[in-house]
Order: C-alpha cells, then structure tokens, then sequence
C-alpha cells in the first residue's frame, strides 16, 4: 500500500500560509487598559493591495487616464480573480474590488480574519498620535497570507485600527494672534495669478475625523465677501462629515482646509473625503480621491506621522498609490509635521513626516510671515519655529532614496549633523504656518486663528489649481518643473534663509525646512508657461 497521500489528505494551498514580508507592527505607544481578545465573532473589514502587473520606474510624463493606469500598472486580472476566488473560499466577503488601484476591500468575523491572516487582535487603550487616549484593535508581530497569494497580496492593513495620524495645525484665540492673515490676503502677498479662481478645476481634501457645518462655510465666506464655494463630502469605509464633536481637534482641520482652498480657488469644485483614522481607511481615501472622474487638479492632505510609525507595507502601498495619483496627474500636497526636525519623536533622532516623505507628494514646510495685507509686501519671512513641538517639519527620509530632481540640492553639506545616508529631502516648498502669524478662520461658530503645516497643503493645493486654470494643463507630480529652473534660489520663490526647525539650518536655496521657499504665484506661472 503506498505511503504517499491521497488528494483528499493534502492541504489546498489557499490552507496553506506564508509570511506577508513588511507586516510586522510594533506595540502601540502608551498601551494601557488591556481588554482582552476582540470578539471573535465581531465584523471588521480589512484592505488587501496586490501587486502592479507592471513596475512605474517613473511617473508617465502625460497624465494617464483610470483605464490606461489601470492597464498598465493595476492588478492583472488574472491576480484580482485569484485573490477574489481564494479569499471567498475561505469565508471571507469581498465587498469591493477594484483593479486600477489594486485593492480589495474583505468583510469577516474577526476568528476568521486572524485564522486567515495569521495573527491575534486584542482590544486595548493606547496612545494616539494627537497624545489623546483611544481604544482600538491591536496586533504586533508580522502577518501570514495565503500560500496560493504568495507575491500576489503585498499589503493587509485594517486589521489593527489604532490612530494611523495626527492633525497638523496649531489653534490660538483670535485676541492671542500677533498678526493674521485671510487666505484672499495671502493669495495676494504671494502673488496667486490674476485672473485665476479655480474655474473647472476641483480639489479634494482628505479628512480622518471631525467635519463641516454649512452654517460655518456660509457665515465665514459671508465675512469676507465671497459667495460660499461648492463642498461635497464624500464618506469612505464608514467615515462620515461629522461636525461639533471635536471643535478643538478635527473640525478646526477640515473647516481650515475647506476655508483655506474655498477662498483662494473659490470657483473650483472642492470634496472632502472623510476616512477612519487608521492605515486602511487612510490609503483608502487617497485612492478615492484620485480616481474619482472628473480627477481632482490636487489633492490636499494635513495628516500625518513620523515615518517609523507606519509599518513598510503601509508606507509602500501608499508611495504606490500617491505615485498612482501623480500618473492620473493630480498634484498632492501635504503638511510636513509641525513637530521640528525630531518630529515628535523621542528617541533623539530626527524624523521625516509620511506621507509628506513619498518622492510622489509636494511636502509643504512652514514659515513665520511678516507682510503688509494691504500692499501684499513680505517685510520678513523666516522658519516656523515657536519650540520643538510647534515648528515646521523637515529633513531627510529614511526610507525613500533621493529623487531625480532632488540630486541636485547641496542642502544636506550644510547642515550638522549630516544625516548618514541622505534620502529624500523634505519638504519642496513652504508658506505660513506659525500660529502667532497665522489664518484668519471660523470653527464651529467661533472665530480663530489656526497655523501649521496644514494650512499650507491646501494653500499649494489651490494654487496648483489655478495654475492649472492658467494653461489648462494638469500637472501630476509637479516638483520636476519647480526644481528644474535651480535652486539656489529657485525662481518663482521667496527664498527663505533665516531660521532653523532643530537640527536643519535654512540657508541660500532649497533647505530641509523651508523646501524652496514660499510661492510667487506670477513667477510660478510664467515659469510654466516657458516649460514645453
């Protein structure tokens, strides 16, 4: 009788599971009140990237539409029905599934989830990035995946939903600000192009929490003479527009996004797109925003965190996906971190803020502005820096190697320390976001000024979106352009040479605080416009 098995006795391979290599996660910072296991009969939902059919070495020079991305660097078919067909055979639900931006969204109990994947979730309190307390799912340690999905799956995230990112904006009372600026003020001291108001663009906005009263748009508007812009909200993997639950945390960043691009692009089109706080939702939000049809001339993002608090898949799948937007030719601006060079961490190194890290991203720093609002004039502008925790974001990645258009910048040889292995530098450009020079805005019915790196994403977001108006063409990943006319200083900026953020010095050019400087939007366009 023979000793090999029979086909009944072998284990299927979707049975059969592999390490997911870039799963692993570190505990949450602050753990407390452990709660024990999740139910496991609870349902939760989960995220799953698979593979590009074909590598993007570089960013297509002219924007792609959904179905050419989809084509050429979505998941083949072959690999979304495989992945569909093994995950519904092992009980799982798929509740959507799309191959252009390679995701599949799966539903199951939570036994089931950790079976699968290979990992066991706890529910406990921790730490979120804001340094509030939050109870969550919780796992560490790496995932397994399905053995017939080995290379196919390069990404899981969901699973553990603990806080992925912080808000990047300071609030002070109105009576407390030195100086302030409306955003129509600061269109004009940095020249945004006359006769430009977003006419046919739209921008999106990214949003993990809080929301928007429409009673808050139409009084601020009112305020400073404008009619109200079009905002739509736009709810992704449960996330809802939920204002007057948070009117000192997240509603002060969407009211300052939503108020910021409405009244420096007050004709474009502006959705906001409203994420859980967690990787899955996050990434899923961003793909939401860049393959909506018409695609947005930007998207902006005030959210972030310290790029080793991300987990290498996560910081992957979403590199991928912002390089998936810059293809589709949507600029995406985000805040660089209002924490310094350290980026709020505290093991004595400095830290580069992601997404603001990915090579795909226009990182947006921060400045303290000095003009006279009636003239437009910049009498003085500087680094943002009140202290460590409320300064501009800024240095080297540490994961990301330098770009193209970067290898020309000398800033690392001016700055001690030197980081051991310079990476991409952050950020491009900059504009005002210290607080005590900041915003002029209007949150759940009271009047505030508001700062930080956060304004500054929507800020750029509008201006591309102008200029996008101004020589109807879409700009995708924009640096190349801004970087090419050199960069010490690089025209269509106010070179800002004064000032540090911790370790980094500004200086003569592009600096890792300040990028390149703040917009000249005259210069900027006609730098453009002389760009075939």
């Amino acid at each position: 009788m023979s000793m090999q098995d029979t086909p009944e006795d072998r284990q299927p391979e979707e049975t059969q599971s592999v390490p997911l290599p870039g799963s692993e996660r570190a505990p949450a910072p602050g753990v407390r009140d452990i709660l024990g296991p999740v139910d496991p009969s609870r349902r939760i939902e989960a995220t799953v990237v698979l593979r590009r059919q074909q590598e993007m070495t570089d960013v297509p020079s002219e924007a792609l539409t959904r179905d050419e991305l989809s084509s050429r660097y979505g998941a083949s078919p072959a690999d979304l029905d495989l992945a569909e067909r093994t995950f519904a055979k092992l009980g799982l639900h798929v509740v959507e599934a799309d191959a252009a931006s390679r995701r599949i969204r799966l539903a199951g109990t939570v036994e089931r989830m950790s079976s699968i994947f290979g990992t066991s979730l706890d529910e406990l309190t921790s730490r979120s990035p804001d340094g509030t307390a939050v109870t969550h799912r919780h796992r560490t340690g790496g995932l397994q995946i399905p053995a017939a999905l080995d290379g196919v799956v390069v990404a899981v995230l969901g699973l553990d939903d603990r806080p992925q990112a912080r808000a990047q904006f300071r609030a002070i009372p109105l009576a407390a600000a030195g100086t302030s600026y409306t955003p129509p003020q600061l269109g004009k001291i940095y020249n945004f192009p006359e006769g430009t108001d977003g006419t046919g663009q739209s921008v999106a906005i990214i949003e993990l929490g809080g929301g928007y009263g429409q009673q808050d748009l139409d009084a601020y508007f009112q305020g400073l003479g404008m009619a109200t812009p079009s905002v739509t909200a736009v709810g992704v993997d449960g996330g809802a527009n939920q204002p007057g639950q948070d009117p000192a945390g997240a509603d002060g960043e969407v009211l300052l996004d939503i108020e910021v691009v409405g009244a420096l692009a007050p004709k474009a089109n502006i959705v906001v797109y409203f994420a859980p706080n967690t990787d899955a939702g996050f990434l899923d939000a961003i793909a939401a925003a860049s393959h909506a049809s018409p695609a947005p001339a930007a998207i902006s993002i005030s959210w972030g965190q310290s790029e080793d608090a991300w987990t290498a898949q996560a910081r992957t799948a979403f590199d991928q996906a912002l390089a998936d937007a810059a293809a589709l030719g949507v600029t995406v601006t985000a805040a660089a971190g209002d924490n310094g060079s350290a980026d709020g961490a505290t093991d004595n190194k400095d830290h580069a803020d992601f997404p603001a890290s990915s090579p795909h991203v226009l990182a947006c720093g921060g400045t303290r502005l000095q003009a006279d609002a009636a003239t437009g004039v910049i009498r003085a502008e500087t680094v943002w820096n009140d202290g460590p925790n409320s300064a501009t974001g800024g240095g080297f990645s540490d994961v990301f190697p330098v770009p193209s258009w970067q290898s020309g910048i000398s800033g690392p040889a001016k700055h001690k320390p030197a980081p051991a292995k310079a990476g991409r530098g952050v950020p491009d450009v900059s504009g005002v976001a210290d607080p005590q020079t900041g915003y002029k805005v209007r949150v759940d019915g009271k009047d505030m000024v508001i700062g930080g790196t956060s304004a500054v994403a929507p800020l750029w977001a509008a201006l591309v979106a102008r200029l996008a108006q101004a020589t109807n063409r879409r700009y995708g990943l924009i640096q190349p352009l801004l970087y090419q006319n050199g960069t010490h200083p690089a025209s269509g900026f106010h070179d800002i040479t004064v000032g540090s953020n911790g370790s980094y010095h500004a200086g003569t050019g592009w600096d890792p605080c300040t990028g390149l400087g703040s917009p000249d939007g005259n210069a900027l366009l006609a730098l453009l416009q002389a760009t075939p």
